[in-house]
C-alpha cells in the first residue's frame, strides 16, 4: 500500500515530468526567420579602465559621448583594451566611471573592431536579488516556501520554453496561455497540495477563472472595437506576422491570461482550502450550509482581491496618465485612445475573473468534499434546523 502512494505521489509526476521535457525538446526545435543582420556582431563583457573623454556637465547632466578605455573579459577580444564611446542616452550607453562592468555591442572584421558601450552589466544583480527571493520565501514560508519557489521557476521556464517556441510556430496566442495556465497551475498546486480533492478544486477554480477573464476580454473587444492589432508596438509586431506568421491579434488576450493568473490561484487555493477545514471540522454540515460558508470567505476576499489587477494595470500605465495629464489632454480623447482602453480592458477583464472564479471554486470544493454522501433536499433542509 505504501508503494502504491509513493507511486501515485512521486511515480507518475516523473513520468509526466519525463514526456513533458521531451515535448520541450521537440518544439523547442525551431528554425528562427532572421529579421536583421547580426553577422559578426556580437556583445560581450568588460571592465571601464580609463575615462579618456567625459561628458559631465557642471550641472552633473552628460551631453554628448564619453570616450573610454575597456578591457574586454569575453570575445575574440578578451584581454584586450580597446577604445571605445558610451552614448548619453536614457535607453542605451551608461554613465561609465572606472571599474564600471559594462556590455559591448562589438562588430569584428578581420582585424577592424567597431565597438560602443550597450550598456551596464546587471546580470549579477539580476540573479541575486531573484536568489534572494527565493531564499527569503524559502526561510520565511519553510517547507511551503520550497514548494511555491519550485512551483515559481517552473513557471518561468514554461513561458520561456513552451509559451514563446508554441506561438513561434503560429499556434493560437490565447490557447497556448490557457494551456500555460491549466500546466502551471497543475504543477504549482500538487507541489504544495499534493494528489488531494484541495488540489483539483484549486486548479480546477483557476483554470475557470483564467479563461472567465479571457471571455470577459473578448467581449469587451467586440463591444469597444479594441483588438491585439491597436498595441502601441503593432509596427513591429507586423513584421514577425509577415515573415514567421505569428497570430501578433492574440497576443494581448493571452498576455491578460497570463497576469492574472496569480491572482486567480491564490483565490481558488484559499478558498479551497477553506471549504476544506470547515468540511472537516463539521462533515455534517449540508451542501447548501457548506456553499454559503464558502461564499462567505469568498466575499471577504473578493473586497481586496477586486482591486488586485486594476491597480497592477493601472501603475503600469502611470507614465502614460502623467503625460495625459501634463499635456490637459481633453477627456473625450483620453477616454476613446487606445492605449487607455486596453488598460481598463485588461483590469476589468482580469477582475472578472477573480469575481468569478469565487462562486465557480465554491462549487467545485462543495461537490468533490461531499462526493458520495446520500443527501436529499428534505435532508439538506433540515439539517441546519437540527443543528440549531
Amino acid at each position: 500500500m505504501n508503494v502504491k502512494k509513493c507511486f501515485l505521489r512521486w511515480g507518475i509526476p516523473a513520468i509526466l515530468l519525463v514526456l513533458f521535457v521531451v515535448f520541450i525538446v521537440y518544439i523547442n526545435r525551431v528554425d528562427k526567420v532572421p529579421l536583421v543582420s547580426r553577422e559578426g556582431q556580437t556583445f560581450e563583457k568588460g571592465v571601464v579602465t580609463q575615462i579618456l573623454q567625459d561628458n559631465l556637465m557642471p550641472d552633473g547632466s552628460r551631453v554628448g559621448e564619453q570616450r573610454v578605455l575597456v578591457r574586454m573579459t569575453t570575445g575574440v577580444r578578451a584581454g584586450q583594451e580597446l577604445e571605445t564611446t558610451s552614448s548619453s542616452g536614457y535607453l542605451f550607453g551608461a554613465g561609465c566611471v572606472p571599474g564600471m562592468k559594462v556590455i559591448v555591442m562589438q562588430s569584428v572584421a578581420g582585424d577592424s573592431t567597431i565597438t560602443s558601450v550597450y550598456t551596464q552589466d546587471r546580470e549579477w544583480v539580476i540573479y541575486l536579488f531573484a536568489l534572494l527571493y527565493l531564499a527569503v520565501l524559502v526561510l520565511v514560508g519553510g517547507k511551503q516556501g520550497v514548494k511555491g519557489a519550485l512551483g515559481l521557476v517552473f513557471t518561468f521556464f514554461c513561458i520561456l520554453f513552451v509559451y514563446l517556441p508554441l506561438v513561434y510556430r503560429g499556434l493560437s496566442p490565447f490557447w497556448v496561455s490557457v494551456f500555460i495556465c491549466i500546466i502551471t497551475t497543475l504543477v504549482t498546486m500538487y507541489l504544495i497540495g499534493g494528489p488531494t480533492k484541495k488540489t483539483l478544486v484549486a486548479t480546477g477554480g483557476t483554470v475557470a477563472g483564467v479563461v472567465i477573464a479571457g471571455i470577459s476580454a473578448s467581449l469587451f473587444s467586440a463591444a469597444s472595437g479594441i483588438s491585439g492589432w491597436n498595441v502601441s508596438d503593432i509596427e513591429s509586431l507586423l513584421t514577425l506576422w509577415n515573415v514567421s506568421g505569428i497570430q501578433v491579434g492574440g497576443l494581448l488576450f493571452s498576455g491578460l491570461l497570463i497576469s492574472s493568473l496569480g491572482a486567480v490561484m491564490d483565490v481558488a487555493m484559499s478558498i479551497g482550502s477553506s471549504i476544506y477545514e470547515i468540511h472537516q471540522q463539521n462533515p455534517a454540515l449540508s451542501r447548501r450550509d457548506l456553499f454559503k460558508a464558502g461564499m462567505h470567505v469568498g466575499r471577504d476576499m473578493m473586497g481586496t482581491d477586486s482591486n488586485t489587477l486594476i491597480l497592477a494595470f493601472a501603475g503600469g500605465s502611470i507614465s502614460m496618465l502623467v503625460l495625459d495629464y501634463a499635456y490637459d489632454l481633453p477627456y473625450q480623447q483620453i477616454i476613446n485612445s487606445n492605449n487607455i482602453g486596453i488598460s481598463i480592458m485588461q483590469g476589468l477583464a482580469g477582475s472578472f475573473g477573480i469575481v468569478l472564479s469565487v462562486p465557480v471554486t465554491v462549487l467545485l470544493a462543495v461537490l468533490l468534499y461531499t462526493h458520495g454522501r446520500c443527501e436529499t433536499p428534505a435532508q439538506d433542509a433540515l439539517e441546519p434546523a437540527q443543528r440549531a
